[in-house]
């Protein structure tokens, strides 16, 4: 996260909390995350706004893994990735190349509030998923 400090033993989803399409996909994760390998935070919350490296004026999910902090395209394949499982698989996706699958992703992220709508606030997580949930 910041310097001085060493990097969580999981792989943390920054969403964009009031994201039609940001919180569908967290959804998802969570629904598929059986090793719980994931956690949540929205981008709009304390524990994205001490991620070191986080762009602060972007339209993307950003993943937070190992240290390293990775966007767009780069950041859902991440994400899937460490669903394990066939999730694996959608690591293949990297073989298209980086330019191209951003330009599909700023593309939909550009359309995202018009196409999935907007909340009014950022998503609660329920009580069971609380646990997986970061400020």
């Amino acid at each position: 996260m910041s310097r001085g400090h060493t990097s969580p033993p999981y792989t943390i989803v920054c969403f964009d909390g009031v994201c039609g399409l940001c919180n569908g996909f967290v959804d998802f994760l969570v629904q598929h995350d059986r090793a719980r390998a994931l956690r949540y935070a929205p981008l709009q919350g304390a524990t994205a706004a001490r991620v070191e490296g986080l762009p602060r004026d972007l339209d993307s999910v950003v993943v937070v893994d190992g240290g390293r902090v990775l966007v767009k395209s780069d950041a859902a394949l991440t994400a899937l990735s460490r669903l394990g499982g066939v999730w694996r698989l959608s690591a293949v996706a990297r073989v298209i190349p980086r330019a191209l699958r951003d330009r599909v992703y700023d593309l939909i992220a550009r359309n995202r509030y018009r196409w999935f709508g907007k909340h009014e606030a950022c998503r609660i997580p329920t009580a069971d998923e609380a646990a997986w949930f970061l400020p």
